[in-house]
């Protein structure tokens, strides 16, 4: 019984920490707070490692709530897009080369190490990459998840002060037709079953995605109407939350002080360039600046995509984004492994 008592303890600290910033009226209040929460709590050295299966959970029920949001008429309005997303395709670019120039000239990094600490996403590959050419691994994985950390604890008040974000206050699908228990059962069973077929097809956040396209096609194609239960979809924040704060146990205070400026200049520089593009993207597809704020971060998949539908914005229009730039970046990534290892043999020579 201890373990599972260790991990309601620390479930529902994180639920605290997001009924506090409810109460307080911060935007994305249970996904923040949850996550600043259980950072906090990681520091007192009684954490315990979040079990797979509810890391699981909190993306299935993420995913089907945000495929809710993928009706007949927003699919509809996906033709105003392509332009946006070739912009996503040169800001990510733009965004890489900016924290890398940061991190190298400002922070004296080797250019190897500060090319995978800029990559916006896919941070388990990132990681993989830099262990397997004994890069600085803590110092990248320090800037990669400081990047999110602080993407998720600002960001959602940043789009409140752009006049946006109609959702911020109340719970996710709070006053909307709920689905039937068929229907919900359907898009999480279903969804589960995808995510494995994606998980054996080696997909980012194969859970996520299939509950995702699940709950999408069944939305969009009108088999099933309404929401998940605002009080499930709302576990489910907590629940990232702690994934989240996970990232950031078991990192030496030193490393973290060395790394600290090195991350806060490489986020400000990357965010800098992501707002550019993203009001040039938001003017071309016909959204507020909000939406192609959002969908512009340097944040992870899953929870980018997440805070879109917490802050009333169009999780189409972000997740979209998100996914192009995650899927691109695994295209990109091979070729990224080989000139770094051509870069290590120059300099052996």
């Amino acid at each position: 019984m201890r373990p599972f008592l260790a991990h309601l303890v620390q479930i529902l600290i994180a639920a605290l920490g997001g009924l506090v910033f409810h109460w307080l009226g911060v935007p994305a209040a249970w996904l923040s707070g949850a996550a600043i929460a259980a950072t906090l709590w990681g520091l007192t050295g009684w954490a315990v490692t979040m079990p797979r299966a509810l890391a699981d959970a909190a993306m299935l029920i993420s995913g089907a709530a945000m495929g809710a949001a993928v009706t007949p008429e927003a699919i509809a309005a996906m033709g105003r897009y392509p332009g946006s997303l070739i912009l996503l395709v040169i800001g990510v670019v733009a965004i890489s080369a900016a924290s890398t120039a940061w991190l190298v000239r400002m922070s004296g990094w080797r250019r190897a190490d500060a090319v995978l600490a800029s990559v916006p996403g896919a941070l388990s590959t990132v990681l993989a990459v830099a262990a397997e050419r004994k890069a600085e691994v803590a110092s990248i994985a320090i800037v990669q998840n400081f990047r999110l950390f602080v993407l998720i604890a600002l960001l959602p008040s940043l789009v409140v002060l752009t006049g946006d974000g109609g959702n911020t206050g109340a719970l996710i699908g709070e006053g909307l037709p709920v689905e039937s228990p068929g229907g919900m059962a359907l898009i999480l069973l279903g969804g589960l079953a995808l995510g494995a077929v994606f998980k054996q097809l080696r997909v980012a956040a194969p859970i996520l995605l299939g509950a995702t396209v699940m709950s999408s096609v069944s939305h969009g194609t009108a088999w099933v109407t309404g929401v998940i239960p605002p009080v499930i979809a709302t576990g489910g924040l907590v629940l990232i939350g702690l994934f989240i704060a996970e990232r950031f146990r078991n990192v030496q205070r030193s490393t973290l002080k060395r790394a600290f400026i090195a991350a806060l200049g490489s986020f400000t520089v990357g965010m800098i360039v992501a707002a550019l593009f993203a009001g040039v993207a938001a003017w071309l597809a016909g959204v507020s600046f909000a939406n192609g704020l959002v969908a512009f971060a340097p944040g992870g998949l899953e929870a980018m995509t997440v805070l879109a539908l917490i802050l009333g914005l169009d999780p189409l229009y972000v997740g979209i984004h998100h996914l192009v730039r995650f899927l691109g970046i695994g295209l990109v990534l091979p070729f990224l492994i080989g000139w770094l290892q051509r870069d290590k043999t120059a300099a052996a020579e």
